[in-house]
């Protein structure tokens, strides 16, 4: 189906009130993020704005940053996150989707689904993210933009290791196939190929590298996880001491 039509036939149910936790003395107490979002009402279809709470594995909404009280929550464990196709004749809808546990071998249409609208794509790039790195990271997915030291320490239950996979991997695949690559980390790869890369890494997948790989996509993917990271390779403390 089409997106608007996808859009339209996906409604935002209303979260259920009791699953909700009790809200900390302190309002960003294990507040992972926070902003403002629309969602969609379950019956009239339009759209309410909300200030929308991540913390732990439930999105919490309130309907201003004042409220100590949320409106109601979404549970995360088990769910999905989707981008939604942008629609060209809809500009500035920026939506995604929050599929619940139990309902994504349902049809796609599922009223069970949480519609969400953005303010922009790269707001919704980092919720989207964000939320993904909640579901994912008991599975040690959500990597990218996870703390370097989480990583790790989740990467250890399964063997001695000093760096992510994600990172060993690309940098023996750039060894054997891309030292002698011109524009090598310069060039850019296949956009869509590395975005699908990093979803499946932050899925928990382990997306395996052939000959027939663009070197330059796991050189991209490789310079995108380091980007993300919340603190660079070279700490800040270090590059406050020694300048460039």
């Amino acid at each position: 189906s089409s997106p608007t039509a996808r859009s339209k036939s996906m409604v935002m149910g209303e979260a259920s009130r009791g699953s909700c936790q009790p809200t900390s003395p302190s309002l960003q107490e294990g507040v992972l993020k926070a902003g403002w979002l629309k969602k969609q009402r379950s019956i009239m279809k339009n759209w309410q704005l909300r200030w929308f709470v991540l913390r732990a594995d439930h999105l919490y909404f309130y309907k201003d940053e004042e409220e100590t009280k949320p409106q109601g929550c979404i549970s995360l464990k088990g769910s999905q996150v989707n981008e939604l196709t942008a629609n060209p004749e809809e500009p500035g809808r920026h939506l995604f989707e929050i599929v619940p546990a139990g309902e994504k071998d349902k049809a796609a249409m599922s009223h069970e689904s949480f519609l969400l609208m953005a303010n922009s794509q790269s707001d919704m790039d980092d919720w989207v993210k964000a939320i993904r790195r909640v579901i994912w990271a008991p599975f040690g997915g959500g990597i990218f933009g996870q703390r370097l030291e989480d990583t790790i320490q989740y990467e250890r239950k399964f063997g001695p290791r000093l760096a992510p996979l994600l990172v060993e991997q690309c940098v023996d695949f750039i060894r054997e196939q891309g030292l002698d690559e011109e524009g090598l980390f310069r060039m850019p790869g296949q956009a869509n190929l590395v975005k699908e890369l990093q979803e499946a890494f932050d899925c928990g997948d382990k997306p395996q590298f052939d000959s027939n790989t663009d070197v330059h996509t796991v050189a991209s993917l490789l310079k995108l996880y380091l980007r993300e990271l919340p603190e660079p390779v070279v700490p800040f403390f270090w590059l406050f001491l020694h300048p460039c």
